[in-house]
């Protein structure tokens, strides 16, 4: 089957989308101003509250629309055939995903970048925001489990993924000190981007290698074992200092007060 005329098609409909669907939301649902500062700008305190570029909030966007689409959507094809995991990537992103994180980025940003379950707290009333508090925590758990049993599978006895995603970590916390800490003041992208970019080809390349070496048995684990270090992980990754929207799990992007300067 040649698959060229279905990608091309679903790559005019989230191009439709883009063009007229996202205008629409944001000129006449969300009526985007200009003239709206954002959070990060009016409680600026190097922290919490940090004005970033508009393409430090498109990654954490991306990562977080697309994170669940490329496991699950593989999964569900391997299961079911190529339909149900299309359907997902293509209907789930344009109506769904997209929109829930946009409306919600939205609502934060308009509430000084607090979760939903505390929006509704104050807006509604309070047992409707320990209604969505609940609801969105059993989403949560849920969403992990799922996208959690997908990963253990693919790192379990696995050498070369446990290294290459091992490697992520160091990566990662050099080009988020480079990016906020090299320039007081400013945020750097382009040469942490480059880094990373980089350097993460360089762990994939080296976990092949890794894997062939006499050190593979170092780092080839069981899905309990891999189970384990993924807890273990999350709690050495949490942050208790940071505030509601860092640690809410009412949104999937993480980043209200990493906006751009206008909303």
């Amino acid at each position: 089957m040649n698959t060229f005329p279905i990608l091309l098609g679903a790559l005019c409909v989230y191009a439709l989308a883009y063009r007229y669907y996202s205008a629409f939301l944001a000129a006449k649902a969300m009526m985007l101003d200009d003239r709206r500062i954002t959070p990060s700008h009016l409680y600026e305190d190097g922290h919490n509250y940090v004005p970033s570029p508009k393409w430090v909030l498109f990654g954490h966007h991306f990562a977080a629309i697309a994170g669940a689409g490329p496991l699950v959507g593989p999964t569900l094809a391997a299961q079911f055939g190529f339909a149900p995991g299309f359907l997902w990537l293509l209907i789930g992103a344009v109506v769904a995903g997209c929109v829930q994180d946009f409306t919600v980025l939205v609502a934060s940003v308009r509430h000084k970048g607090r979760s939903l379950a505390d929006i509704a707290r104050t807006e509604i009333s309070p047992f409707a925001g320990l209604v969505a508090m609940i609801a969105v925590l059993f989403i949560l758990l849920v969403t992990l489990a799922g996208l959690g049993i997908v990963v253990v599978n693919a790192l379990a006895n696995s050498p070369w993924g446990v290294f290459t995603i091992g490697m992520t970590v160091p990566i990662a916390l050099i080009m988020g000190l480079w990016m906020f800490k090299s320039h007081a003041g400013q945020v750097t992208i382009t040469g942490p981007s480059v880094f990373g970019v980089v350097c993460l080809l360089s762990a994939v390349i080296a976990g092949h290698w890794f894997a062939d070496s006499s050190y593979a048995s170092m780092l080839t684990f069981t899905p309990h074992q891999i189970t384990i270090m993924m807890v273990i992980y999350g709690f050495a990754a949490f942050r208790p200092r940071c505030d509601v929207n860092h640690n809410s799990a009412v949104i999937r992007i993480m980043a209200p007060c990493y906006a751009a300067k206008y909303l």
